[in-house]
């Protein structure tokens, strides 16, 4: 039997599945920020970018049906009918994927500076 994972194994391996279902429909510019020290409000953050407001929107729907095939349902989504910035709630994980301008424009990754990036390296895919 496997010995259970620490608090920050399961932190980490949440953060990676959801910069994997991102990378799954190629999104660009995947980040993992590790919140912890920087946050009382989320353990880390995923951004990441679409090319067009579709993209966006498929990203995110991708993400969330990650999310609920793992039993764990997001507490909250915004912005999916604009496809210029969704914001995800997954509890102690937020998701935000841009529209690559929008992105530009709230420039989170220089908000955020502080906080240590979550090392990350999409898996390949068998057609690549």
């Amino acid at each position: 039997m496997d010995a259970p994972q620490s608090e920050e194994e399961d932190f980490i391996a949440k953060t990676k599945i959801i910069m994997e279902a991102a990378a799954e429909m190629k999104a660009d510019q995947i980040v993992g920020l590790d919140m912890r020290e920087v946050s009382s409000f989320a353990d880390s953050f995923v951004i990441a970018s679409g090319g067009s407001g579709r993209h966006v929107r498929s990203i995110a729907e991708a993400i969330i049906k990650t999310m609920e095939e793992s039993n764990d349902r997001p507490l909250g989504v915004e912005g999916l009918d604009e496809g210029r910035w969704v914001l995800i709630d997954a509890n102690d994980v937020i998701i935000h994927v841009f529209a690559a301008d929008s992105r530009d424009d709230f420039s989170l990754e220089r908000l955020w500076s502080d906080a240590p990036l979550i090392p990350f390296q999409p898996e390949e895919s068998p057609e690549s």
